[in-house]
């Protein structure tokens, strides 16, 4: 009688495992379930619920580009209507930011505490931090529906390796865990400071931000990498605008796809021993050239206080830090 219980508990056993196998629980397809509902399951918001395109006599800003995505600047958006909807659909919002050697102790702290007051408020947040040192890391006391989660990089012989090498990072990282964890995700340089409201009117699909030195020049007087034998090559004549790598976001899916991209371009051209001009800049630029972007940020978004104001930017969001090149990146 004992060993019938003990072959029927032991069929029984058997039987979990082969449905296990078949249909295994996870925490990560959980997490893969909630982010199919989250946004797919959403009412769209339509642009013209909260953006104003129409062009007005005091501002020199274009609002919309000739594929028809959205130019965000201070006075085109509705932030009531922005906040009704996503309090109605909530989102999770992430950002990655990389601090090695000498940033960290130079950058982090201003760049997390700036964010913790501006990036998002009231939106649940996780910001995610690349450091090559523990022990560096900051005190921050966050504000609610915010999350901080630390991760270590190696750190690079060259900046120009950390600037290129943080591609294929973020992708790593966003195939592994962050596209299960929120909907947008936004990546920015630590040498930056949020001073005003960064909200929901940057959410996009795909969103680019256009650059404080060259927002107004045309294709043609542009640093685009000319060399021909680069992944990253466009030819005079064709372009829309420079993109300054610094910001770029939008949902997990499309900066998985950039930054899997651009890590692969970089790769071919390290292989090549090609160095884009401007590094992963010129990869980025390269991409929003073929996936053209679904939405722009004006320079008010990453403005440099060392260049004077036109009429054109009126509320600075995100500024650059002072830049101390010759000191931090002898520091690395």
């Amino acid at each position: 009688m004992r060993y019938k219980v003990l072959i029927l508990l032991l069929l029984v056993l058997m039987s979990l495992y082969a449905q296990y196998r078949e249909y295994p629980f996870s925490l990560k397809k959980l997490q893969m379930t909630y982010q199919c509902w989250s946004l797919k399951n959403q009412p769209e918001l339509q642009l013209s619920d909260w953006f104003n395109a129409t062009m007005d006599s005091t501002r020199m800003g274009l609002r919309a580009t000739n594929w028809s995505a959205p130019i965000v600047w201070t006075g085109t958006y509705n932030e009531l209507v922005l906040a009704n909807y996503y309090e109605k659909h909530p989102v999770a919002v992430g950002l990655i930011v990389f601090a090695v050697g000498s940033y960290i102790w130079y950058y982090l702290g201003r760049f997390l505490e700036s964010a913790n007051m501006f990036f998002m408020v009231n939106q649940k947040v996780i910001i995610y931090v690349m450091l090559d040192d523990f022990s560096s890391m900051p005190w921050i006391d966050l504000s609610r529906h915010r999350t901080l989660k630390i991760f270590r990089v190696k750190q690079e012989r060259r900046w120009q390796d950390i600037s290129m090498m943080r591609m294929k990072i973020i992708s790593e990282h966003i195939a592994d865990h962050i596209q299960y964890e929120v909907d947008y995700v936004f990546c920015m340089d630590v040498d930056q400071i949020f001073k005003a409201n960064y909200g929901l009117e940057t959410l996009g699909d795909s969103v680019a931000q256009l650059h404080t030195y060259w927002y107004k020049e045309s294709p043609n007087k542009v640093p685009y990498e000319r060399n021909e034998a680069s992944e990253a090559y466009i030819a005079v004549g064709e372009g829309d605008f420079y993109y300054h790598a610094a910001v770029f976001g939008g949902t997990t899916t499309q900066v998985l796809k950039i930054t899997q991209d651009c890590a692969r371009a970089i790769m071919k051209d390290k292989k090549n021993n090609i160095e884009a001009v401007w590094h992963d800049e010129s990869h980025l630029n390269k991409y929003f050239f073929l996936h053209r972007p679904t939405k722009l940020l004006s320079p008010e978004y990453c403005w440099d206080l060392g260049q004077n104001k036109t009429p054109d930017i009126k509320s600075v969001k995100l500024i650059w830090n002072y830049k101390n090149y010759n000191l931090l990146r002898r520091h690395l």
